[in-house]
C-alpha cells in the first residue's frame, strides 16, 4: 500500500496535564498544536505552511486541488512519502478534508475534542454540561 492510499481515520495527539502547558498559553499556539501531532518540529512547521496554503487558497476562491500535490510538495521541500504522511495525519485528525478533489479546512477536529471534553466533564466528573 502506498502512503497516499493509507487509511486516514485517526491521528494521535499529545495531551498535557498541566495548565502551564495549555496551547492557549503558548507564544505560538499554532506551532504548539502541530508539535502535539507531529513529533519533529520541521514537519510541524511544514504542516502549518500546508494548512496556511489551504486556508489562503480557500479564502481566495481558488481551493487547493489534490492533483497539485507535486507543486505543494516542492514548495514544502518534502519527498512524496513525507508529504502524504503529513497530509494523512491532518486528514485523520479532522483538520482538513477533501471534497470534490479539493482540500478544505475542516471543523471535525474541533467537534471531536469538544465531544470528548463534554463527555469527560459530565459522565466522569459529574458536572453540569453548561458549567464547562
Amino acid at each position: 500500500m502506498k502512503v497516499r492510499e493509507a487509511p486516514k481515520t485517526a491521528t494521535s495527539i499529545i495531551v498535557r496535564s498541566t495548565s502551564s502547558a495549555r496551547i492557549s498559553q503558548s507564544k505560538n499556539p499554532f506551532l504548539e498544536l502541530m508539535r502535539r501531532i507531529f513529533r519533529k518540529e520541521e514537519v510541524a512547521m511544514k504542516a502549518i505552511k500546508f494548512l496556511n496554503i489551504i486556508e489562503e487558497r480557500q479564502k481566495s476562491g481558488n481551493p487547493l486541488k489534490v492533483d497539485e500535490w507535486e507543486a505543494v510538495m516542492k514548495e514544502l521541500d518534502m519527498v512524496r512519502s513525507s508529504f502524504y504522511s503529513m497530509r494523512n495525519k491532518l486528514l485523520g485528525a479532522g483538520m482538513i478534508s477533501i471534497k470534490n478533489g479539493e482540500y478544505t479546512l475542516s471543523g471535525v477536529f474541533s467537534r471531536d475534542l469538544l465531544d470528548m471534553a463534554r463527555w469527560w466533564w459530565t459522565a466522569m466528573l459529574g458536572y453540569d454540561p453548561d458549567s464547562l
